[in-house]
């Protein structure tokens, strides 16, 4: 297993561009595989959780040609997927998992889903339920976990479903199953999430009503071939939105980021704290809008985040966690209890390494409580963790002393690069082989 050493202080300047969204890659790969003709996508992601996706397409006869970011997807359209000759492993991707169960379960032929260690930990009754309401036969381990296999069946029936929490993930899978249903299905959600499904979805050609936290779908419709440009991901700008604030005499442009109103959570919790956050050259690309973001450093301050902002920010909190313990005052989080059941239990997981440095904190069952002060150097255990490595390793910068992070191995699944990305921006960071000896 990898680790990340990072000295404490720099500042941050200049412009980069992060990798391309992830949550995007997904979709693209997925509805352009069952679409009628060749669809062209550029600024896919890299990374091995959008890669596991797009082999699982392969792996269900789809014609996939990549060269970098670029991607060609000849579709297979609606009822052309074959049977997978092996089972498909998604790694470390609950997006992935969640999203290719909602396709396979309107399947004629049976496949099996697996992960990682973490992955097969994490929920999955939350989409088998509903999926088995609409006819999927689904067979999972004890406590609804993966593997998962989904046995081959003839036709879904439509569903009228309230998710009984705020995921982009559940409604997405939902969606993905509606298009085999016979009828009109309705997904209703407590809290808004991320609507890329519903505009790609359109972008296809299918028309997906929504109406303020509801979407709605008839199925059956064949989906269309078309161009995608992915923009850059938010949810990897948000470590540089949070490193350009807490460093000295930093100014950063993050180039064509990605800023749908339903993941700028994280632009608004810190500029609730103080942060100087400037959206430059807005635009649309392929339904979805763009920007490229200034941030200068700030002094922020604590606040107790709206929980109305929490579905729209739940992967950035690592990060935002690490801009409380630089404010000054206290900074509350409630209303977040999907953080316990990511990739790991990332309300516990980030309160152990802030207490490590130093950082007083108080975990709740659905928050944290964050005293914002002075940081110390020390090791963490980001417990194969992906976005927490990363979350630590912008922290260094208010660090007093050295900072090394273990088991960083999965932060290649959501941004290929970050450790050389970061150094160029102007962070003490760099990369070594194995853990450290505390």
């Amino acid at each position: 297993m990898s680790g990340i050493e990072c000295l404490p202080g720099g500042t941050v300047k200049g412009s980069i561009r992060v990798p391309g969204d992830k949550s995007i890659s997904h979709r693209a790969i997925i509805l352009s595989s069952i679409a009628q003709g060749t669809s062209h996508i550029s600024g896919f992601l890299q990374g091995e959780d959008s890669l596991n996706t797009l082999k699982a397409l392969q792996s269900m006869g789809v014609t996939i040609e990549r060269e970098g970011d670029r991607v060609s997807v000849h579709g297979a359209g609606l009822h052309g997927l074959k049977k997978p000759a092996n089972t498909l492993d998604m790694g470390n991707s609950g997006t992935a998992m969640r999203l290719l169960l909602g396709l396979l379960a309107g399947q004629s032929f049976d496949a099996t889903l697996v992960g990682d260690e973490s992955l097969s930990a994490r929920p999955m009754k939350r989409v088998i339920e509903p999926l088995q309401a609409m006819g999927a036969r689904i067979n999972s381990q004890s406590g609804c976990t993966a593997p998962l296999t989904v046995l081959g069946q003839s036709k879904l029936s439509p569903i009228n479903y309230h998710t009984p929490m705020a995921s982009a993930q559940v409604k997405s899978c939902l969606l993905l199953a509606a298009l085999y249903a016979d009828g009109e299905s309705i997904i209703v959600e407590p809290a808004t999430t991320r609507d890329h499904t519903e505009r790609m979805l359109r972008g296809f050609g299918c028309p997906v009503v929504s109406e303020g936290r509801q979407v709605s779908m008839s199925g059956g419709q064949e989906l269309n071939a078309m161009d995608i440009e992915i923009p850059a991901d938010i949810s990897a700008a948000a470590f540089f939105l949070v490193a350009a604030s807490i460093a000295t005499d930093s100014e950063l442009t993050l180039e064509h980021v990605g800023v749908n109103p339903t993941r700028t959570g994280v632009i608004e919790i810190l500029r609730l704290m103080g942060a100087d956050i400037t959206l430059l050259n807005q635009r649309d690309i392929g339904g979805e809008p763009v920007a490229d973001i200034v941030v200068r450093s700030a002094s922020l301050h604590g606040i107790n985040i709206p929980e109305a902002l929490v579905p729209l920010a739940i992967d950035e909190f690592p990060v935002l966690f690490v801009a409380a313990a630089c404010a000054e005052g206290e900074t509350l989080l409630t209303g977040a209890s999907e953080l316990r059941v990511k990739e790991s239990d990332r309300i516990e997981v980030m309160a152990q390494g802030l207490s490590t440095l130093g950082v007083r904190v108080e975990p709740r069952p659905d928050g944290i409580k964050i005293f914002g002060g002075p940081m110390a150097g020390g090791v963490i255990n980001s417990h194969g963790d992906h976005r927490i490595a990363m979350a630590f390793s912008i922290a260094s910068i208010a660090a007093g002393d050295l900072l090394r992070i273990e088991d960083c191995t999965n932060v290649n699944t959501s941004f290929p690069g970050f450790v050389n990305l970061a150094a160029g921006a102007g962070l003490k960071i760099s990369m070594h082989d194995g853990n450290f000896n505390t």
